[in-house]
């Protein structure tokens, strides 16, 4: 499954900055991807990653909040397809700075 100019936002994400107004636009040339995003309480941020297999991938990501803080982290992710046929990502992340912690976000894509 190929994330190529898709749009995803989020659909569950707890213990993370993300939500709802959060918009993801993702790009992929073979295995690498990458992304920006932002919206609610994230100005910017940027993602880098690689598909590992056709259903898995990993990705590095870092944020500019609104509020002037600079986050960075890491995820491990699936990717599926709705019944409706529209691609799902699942992460198990963690911050890489602050207090480390961590949680599972998931994400539908959009028009």
């Amino acid at each position: 499954m190929n994330l190529d100019n898709k749009k995803f936002v989020t659909t569950e994400n707890k213990r993370g900055l993300s939500s709802d107004e959060t918009v993801f636009h993702y790009f992929q040339n073979g295995t690498i991807i990458t992304a920006n995003y932002k919206g609610g309480s994230i100005q910017q941020g940027l993602i880098i990653g690689k598909q590992i297999n056709d259903l898995e991938i990993e990705l590095l990501y870092q944020c500019l909040t609104i509020d002037g803080e600079l986050k960075a982290g890491k995820s491990k992710g699936r990717i599926s397809k709705t019944q409706n046929g529209k691609l799902k990502l699942e992460f198990n992340w963690n911050w890489l700075n602050g207090d480390l912690s961590g949680g599972k976000s998931e994400y539908i894509e959009i028009e």
